[in-house]
């Protein structure tokens, strides 16, 4: 699967980022990259509201993400983004997560994708495919804390197998989500993508959900509910179905028809 994986059309993926060039396989490097890619590739989950499969297949997310002009979820976004590491000669492994949401009384499933990645002779944390309020630059697995413009985050241990990413808050530190410390492979996440792309329960399933992260604001869309938040006070508005096409073909840059747009919001 590995050497599959290192065949991604490296300057096609750079041109979506708007890299000129390639970046080095150190920290600042794959800091670049990772901001990079937050900016450029949205979080969203369109294909899974009409009903389309999900596919985690390299082709099949270059169409996509890469040349589709689109976004995706975390499992789509991660894996793209690993290819893209390894194909700049970054070792890297994949993690499941179990997300942990306020107020969560309930353990949920590995539901999310995260990676690691060695640069600078340490390893990282680097996700783009979280969305909410994770952060904009690796987080180093030593446990320092980092900040972006989006917070203070930090890795906790919890006992001897578990990591936490946490995010700082007035009332201290909160939990992201936890993941094992043992690689994850293909296959699980194969079986984690089929349940959150199709089973009822699955907020994916449940509502439209887009999302981008820059350094100067992150926009959210659930549902028909559109909030930007950065420096200036928080926006919100709610939409109907031709202002959110024009917010995600604008503010988003999707390449997606009117028509889509109307059948994820259908029952919302």
């Amino acid at each position: 699967m590995r050497g599959g994986l290192t065949q991604l059309d490296l300057p096609a993926y750079l041109e979506r980022l708007g890299l000129s060039a390639p970046p080095e396989p150190s920290l600042e490097g794959v800091a670049e990259l990772m901001g990079a890619h937050l900016a450029a590739i949205p979080f969203e989950n369109i294909d899974v509201r009409l009903g389309r499969p999900i596919r985690l297949d390299l082709p099949s997310l270059e169409s996509k993400l890469v040349r589709g002009g689109r976004g995706g979820y975390c499992f789509e976004q991660n894996t793209l983004a690993a290819a893209a590491l390894r194909r700049l000669g970054v070792e890297v492994a994949t993690f499941e997560a179990r997300v942990r949401p306020p107020g969560a009384v309930v353990v949920l499933p590995r539901t999310h994708m995260t990676l690691r990645v060695e640069a600078d002779d340490a390893s990282w944390l680097v996700d783009v495919g979280f969305g909410g309020d994770a952060p904009l630059r690796p987080v180093p697995f030593s446990g320092e804390e980092v900040e972006d413009s989006g917070g203070v985050y930090r890795l906790a241990r919890e006992g001897e197998r578990v990591r936490v990413l946490q995010r700082r808050t007035a009332a201290g530190w909160s939990d992201l989500y936890a993941f094992l410390s043992e690689p994850a492979l293909p296959v699980d996440f194969e079986v984690a993508n089929h349940f959150t792309s199709t089973h009822p329960r699955s907020i994916f399933v449940q509502t439209l959900t887009a999302q981008r992260s820059t350094a100067e604001a992150f926009h959210v869309l659930r549902g028909r509910l559109y909030t930007r938040s950065g420096e200036a006070a928080e926006e919100r508005a709610d939409l109907d179905d031709a202002q959110v096409h024009e917010l995600l073909t604008g503010v988003y840059g999707l390449r997606v028809e009117l028509d889509e747009v109307r059948g994820a919001l259908r029952g919302l």
